[in-house]
C-alpha cells in the first residue's frame, strides 16, 4: 500500500484529513531562505476588473501571488492549503477504501509529504480579493548536473477555475535556473497549464525526452511518491494494451469522472499525446526548460553583411 493509499484509511487523518484553518500569514514568512532558487518571499499583484469565467460568476478584481521557500512556510499556511485541497481536489474512486468520500489532507501530512526535511521545496499561492483561490507546491533537486523542478501539488478553487490561475501559479514557480520541469496529474487541465507555463504546448511535448529521462530523474526525487511511482504506458512498455501512452501507476484511486470529462473537451481542440487514463494512474509530463535569451545578446544590433 502506498503512502497515498494509506491516507484514506487512517482514523486520525482519513485520506490525509483536512484540518480547516482560517489563520492568517504569520511573521515567519520573512525568514531567510536556505534555498538558492528563491531568496525571499516574492509578491506579484495583478489588477483585473473584468476577470469573469463563462461558468463562474465570481468577479476577480485583484490577484495576489506569493512565493515561499520551505523554511518560510508556516503551519497556518499549510492548514489553509490543506483546507483548499480537501474542499476542491475530488473524491475517492470505486477501487479505493473510501469510495465517494472527499480526498482530504491535513497541514501536518502536507508538510510531511511535500516538504521533506532539507529539501529545496517551495509553496506558491494566489489570493483573489483576499480569498485563497489557488495553491501549488514544488520541489527542486539535482540530476546529472541539471536542476529539476517538479510540481508536487496544484489546486485551484472550483469557483475560480478557467481564469488562468493555474498557469499563474506555475509561472510563479518557474526560474531561470531550472533545466527540467515535471508533473504527475490525473487532470488534463494541469498538464495543459504546465506545458504552456513552461514554454511549449501539449501537442509539442517530446515523448522521446520523457522516455529517455523520466526514470532517472524520478528515482532521485526527495518526494517519496514521485520516487516510487511506476512508469506505465506504451511509451515505456511497447506491448502495453491498455491505451495509456505516458503515465505512472501511483495506486492513488481518486475518482476520474471529472478528469475524463475534461479529457473529452481537450481532445476536441488538441491532439492529446498521453493516451487513456486508467484507475490508480496519473499522466506524466517531463519537459526541458526553455531558457530565455539574455537582453544583452538580443539587444545588440546586427552587423551589416559584407557586400
Amino acid at each position: 500500500m502506498t503512502e497515498r493509499q494509506q491516507l484514506c484509511v487512517s482514523k486520525e487523518t482519513p485520506s490525509p484529513s483536512g484540518e480547516p484553518s482560517n489563520s492568517s500569514l504569520s511573521s515567519a514568512a520573512s525568514a531567510q531562505s536556505g534555498v538558492k532558487f528563491i531568496l525571499e518571499p516574492s509578491i506579484a499583484i495583478i489588477e483585473n476588473s473584468s476577470g469573469v469565467s463563462k461558468q463562474n460568476s465570481v468577479r476577480m478584481a485583484t490577484q495576489l501571488y506569493e512565493s515561499f521557500t520551505a523554511d518560510q512556510i508556516t503551519d497556518a499556511m499549510l492548514d489553509e492549503a490543506a483546507k483548499l485541497f480537501s474542499e476542491n481536489y475530488g473524491i475517492w474512486g470505486k477501487q479505493s477504501r473510501c469510495p465517494g468520500k472527499p480526498v482530504k489532507l491535513s497541514g501536518h501530512r502536507l508538510r510531511e509529504q511535500y516538504l521533506p526535511e532539507a529539501s529545496a521545496s517551495l509553496h506558491v499561492r494566489v489570493t483573489v480579493d483576499g480569498n485563497l483561490a489557488g495553491s501549488a507546491f514544488a520541489c527542486r533537486w539535482k540530476h546529472d548536473g541539471k536542476n529539476v523542478c517538479w510540481i508536487t501539488q496544484l489546486v485551484v478553487d472550483r469557483d475560480y477555475r478557467e481564469r488562468g490561475l493555474a498557469g499563474g501559479l506555475l509561472r510563479s514557480i518557474r526560474s531561470d535556473g531550472d533545466d527540467i520541469y515535471g508533473i504527475m496529474s490525473s487532470h488534463p487541465a494541469a498538464c495543459l497549464a504546465a506545458a504552456s507555463a513552461f514554454g511549449t504546448s501539449i501537442e509539442r511535448v517530446s515523448l522521446n525526452f520523457i522516455a529517455e529521462n523520466a526514470e532517472a530523474i524520478m528515482k532521485v526525487s526527495p518526494i517519496s511518491y514521485v520516487r516510487e511511482a511506476k512508469l506505465c504506458g506504451s511509451l515505456f512498455e511497447p506491448e502495453d494494451p491498455t491505451g495509456l501512452i505516458c503515465g505512472v501507476n501511483t495506486g492513488f484511486f481518486v475518482d476520474h469522472e471529472e478528469p475524463l470529462e475534461a479529457l473529452k473537451m481537450v481532445k476536441e481542440t488538441w491532439v492529446w499525446p498521453f493516451g487513456d487514463l486508467l484507475d490508480g494512474h496519473e499522466y506524466l509530463l517531463v519537459l526541458p526548460a526553455k531558457h530565455r535569451r539574455s537582453r544583452s545578446r538580443s539587444s545588440k544590433p546586427k552587423r551589416d553583411m559584407p557586400s
